[in-house]
């Protein structure tokens, strides 16, 4: 007498052989990308970002004396 199988006994050796195969492209897949560089700034860019910089520090230090009754600079 043969034995009933279920789907998932027939096709098991199958479906384990897909999901492995799956995992490994999905790792390869993540492995292929390349490392996104981080973007540089110009000489110029660096200047004005301190000079705003500065700008601000200066302006914070006048309302410090004003509030203080310090004379500035």
């Amino acid at each position: 007498m043969q034995e009933k199988t279920t789907w998932w006994r027939e096709h098991r050796n199958g479906l384990i052989v897909a999901g492995i195969g799956a995992l490994l492209l999905a790792m390869g897949g993540c492995a292929g990308e390349t490392p996104k560089s981080a973007p540089t700034m110009t000489q110029d860019q660096v200047r004005s970002n301190a000079d705003k910089a500065f700008e601000k520090l200066k302006q914070e230090e006048k309302n410090r004396a004003v509030d203080s009754g310090v004379r500035s600079y």
